[in-house]
């Protein structure tokens, strides 16, 4: 199976991720390395972090878990493997400066600082309209 960056397809992406609907906050993957992934997400009326139009910072706490959870369900994939369960053990720092609405487009970055025996280190960003909304540093664990 060939797969070719980026990819929109939903059910290629919520195989990557433990989560599954109506919990899933990625909805694309368009980078990905060894140390970085960069994922988007379409926030929908119906999602549940949606209050009065406006998709909450718990989402985008969510929705950035979720990309890190996309590094390495992706990571798996090419190995052929299922992709694991995965918890944010940590949340060092989180800051939103602007909540995004409904249909906004959300290009989320994270980058892997530190890997070590399931639990990994990373620095997010998310950008809407080019510009940075939220920032965060979080440690992932892997079950």
């Amino acid at each position: 199976m060939e797969i070719t960056l980026p990819n929109s397809d939903q059910s290629f992406v919520e195989n990557l991720i433990p989560q599954k609907f109506p919990f899933v906050m990625v909805g694309e993957v368009s980078e990905y390395s060894e140390n970085h992934v960069i994922s988007g997400f379409t926030i929908k009326e119906s999602n549940l972090f949606v209050y009065d139009g406006i998709f909450q910072a718990s989402g985008l706490i969510e929705h950035q878990a979720q990309t890190v959870a996309l590094h390495t369900g992706y990571k798996y994939f090419l190995l052929g493997k299922e992709a694991p369960t995965g918890y944010i053990g940590a949340i060092k720092s989180f800051e939103a400066s602007a909540l995004p609405k409904v249909d906004d487009q959300l290009i989320t970055e994270a980058n892997i600082l530190n890997e070590m025996m399931g639990v990994t280190l990373v620095e997010i960003i998310t950008k809407l309209n080019g510009s940075v909304i939220a920032k965060s540093q979080m440690k992932t664990v892997v079950k």
